[in-house]
């Protein structure tokens, strides 16, 4: 039977084998290179093992040996580093989780719940986008809601090039469905919560609906120089943490890096279809997270 070995008592156990540096060596030298050469001889075994076959390859053994010395450099930087294993392991699960778990439909928090019926984002809702000629001949696109009134002014792409950003409230309408949130949604669809000046001023106000348009325009730029996300799975991790941080003083950010992801992909999924067809009908149910393109 093996024997159970906890991350905090593993580290100790290594530190009774980690040799001094000679003098006027940098301590931290020796493990780093340690796990550059254990991480290398990892890659060089399983290339064996890839190029000669199954058969030919490194046996389980060598791979746990080799791995057992990545662990080992692991523990010993990390000590040089001041760092303790397990507080490693712990954050690093969490980061994990953070980026491929989305928050649980029913873990989920609801915004403005305690706020009237006419302050809460409608939970089930149609948007329509219909091109509209103007006498200059060029095409906006009229947003209107489910009544039929505008939401906010007729859309141009507001560009030298005719890219369809014009259809961008579709990513703000994925991320009121996915998200629970969004300030643009508010302002477009009337129900900003203006029962609570503090929370009017600074969770709908005109800062945070600048800070979501913002984070529009910066994943629209990424998304161009990848297909705007069509057969694309998952976004970069950097413009997710790009992303955290520009949200970090608003209520969204108790929500992971998994469900922005998703509000990104749906979003795009919408903008894709609004795109194709010159425009349709959007049906955003926040209770499913789901958002809707039906053709018109």
């Amino acid at each position: 039977m093996g024997v159970c070995v906890h991350l905090a008592r593993y580290q100790q156990a290594a530190l009774k084998t980690l040799q001094s540096a000679a003098d006027g060596t940098d301590p931290v030298l020796i493990p780093l290179l340690g796990l550059a050469e254990g991480t290398g001889s990892v890659a060089t075994a399983y290339k064996k093992r890839l190029r000669d076959g199954v058969d030919a390859g490194p046996s389980k053994q060598r791979l746990r040996e080799e791995l057992g010395d990545v662990l080992w450099h692991t523990a010993a930087l990390a000590h040089v580093l001041g760092l303790d294993l397990e507080d490693i392991a712990a954050a690093s699960l969490e980061k994990t989780k953070d980026r491929w778990r989305a928050t649980p439909n029913d873990q989920r928090p609801r915004f403005d719940t305690d706020y009237p019926p006419h302050e809460q984002l409608p939970r089930q809702t149609t948007v329509t986008f219909t091109p509209t000629s103007r006498p200059d001949g060029h095409t906006v696109i009229a947003v209107t809601r489910e009544d039929g009134s505008p939401a906010g002014d007729p859309l141009t792409s507001a560009s030298h090039i005719e890219d369809d950003y014009r259809f961008h409230d579709a990513f703000h309408l994925a991320h009121a469905a996915v998200l629970g949130w969004s300030p643009v949604s508010r302002f477009l669809l009337g129900c900003k919560r203006r029962s609570r000046r503090g929370i009017d001023e600074a969770e709908d106000g005109g800062r945070a609906i600048a800070i979501e348009e913002g984070i529009s325009a910066l994943v629209f730029s990424y998304a161009s120089r990848h297909h705007y996300f069509e057969n694309v799975r998952h976004v970069d991790h950097e413009l997710l943490i790009t992303i955290d941080h520009m949200t970090a003083h608003l209520e969204v950010s108790v929500l992971r890096a998994a469900d922005w992801e998703k509000a990104i992909m749906t979003g795009y999924a919408a903008w894709r279809q609004l795109r194709k067809h010159g425009g349709g009908r959007l049906e955003m149910d926040l209770d499913a997270q789901e958002l809707t393109f039906i053709e018109v």
